[in-house]
């Protein structure tokens, strides 16, 4: 018994870690339906490793370490290889001149930052409360969000028909992900109203852009999200 309640948390991050790696395979084989099934379900496994560590009194190093190397595969190589699948469609071509690589490379840019924006985060005993820079589960949930809006509804065209736009966006998330911003986090410092402002108002405005735009919606949830934040930056401790 002390064996599954030591371990039980351990076999849940082991579940996301084998739902990052399907959904990373049909990813790659362009079934985005199965890869949206399983980038929730590491959410979800995500999120619960956690929470059955803390009911059972069972954290440990290793459950640390297990946790960042699961979250490596479901939230930094998945959102890296969609920004390479959209890239994949202009070859080596950039504004009008070819360079000697594919630029479909460049969108594992993102991978790289959410290595070592996990690696920062292992590091850093200050975000209790508030995340510093942009967590990788919610840079998935976006760039897939984008991408899986795209291929599906044919929503954002402008975006992925336009190289710059897409660069550009893999520049700017790469750095959000190791950037000093402080973003909200759903942790409870107190349940004084006026402390959780901020939560609220993600929480509110979250439900609103769900309600009017659907599934649509989700990625522009993280754009709301990233906003809020920035504007209750000082209120986040």
């Amino acid at each position: 018994m002390n064996f599954i309640k030591n371990n039980l948390a351990n076999a849940i991050t082991l579940g996301n870690l084998f739902s990052g790696c399907v959904g990373a395979i049909h990813l790659v084989l362009g079934d985005y339906q199965t890869t949206a099934v399983c980038i929730i379900l590491s959410l979800v496994l995500d999120f619960f490793d956690g929470f059955v560590a803390r009911a059972l009194k069972a954290n440990s190093n290793l459950g640390v370490q297990l946790d960042s190397l699961a979250d490596m595969v479901s939230f930094g190589v998945i959102p890296g290889l969609t920004m390479y699948a959209a890239l994949e469609p202009f070859g080596r071509i950039f504004m009008g001149m070819e360079l000697p690589f594919e630029i479909k490379y460049l969108g594992l840019f993102i991978t790289l930052f959410s290595c070592l924006r996990l690696a920062i985060f292992n590091l850093d005993e200050d975000q209790k409360y508030y995340f510093k820079g942009l967590n990788t589960p919610s840079n998935t949930i976006l760039i897939f969000g984008l991408y899986y809006a795209y291929k599906e509804a044919g929503n954002f065209i402008f975006l992925f028909e336009n190289q710059l736009f897409l660069i550009l966006l893999t520049a700017i998330f790469s750095w959000l992900l190791i950037s000093p911003i402080k973003m909200i986090a759903m942790k409870f410092k107190s349940m004084k109203l006026q402390d959780n402002y901020p939560k609220l108002a993600l929480l509110i405005g979250a439900v609103i852009i769900l309600i009017i735009f659907k599934t649509v919606g989700i990625p522009m949830v993280i754009i709301y999200y990233i906003l809020i934040s920035i504007i209750f930056q000082k209120q986040l401790t």
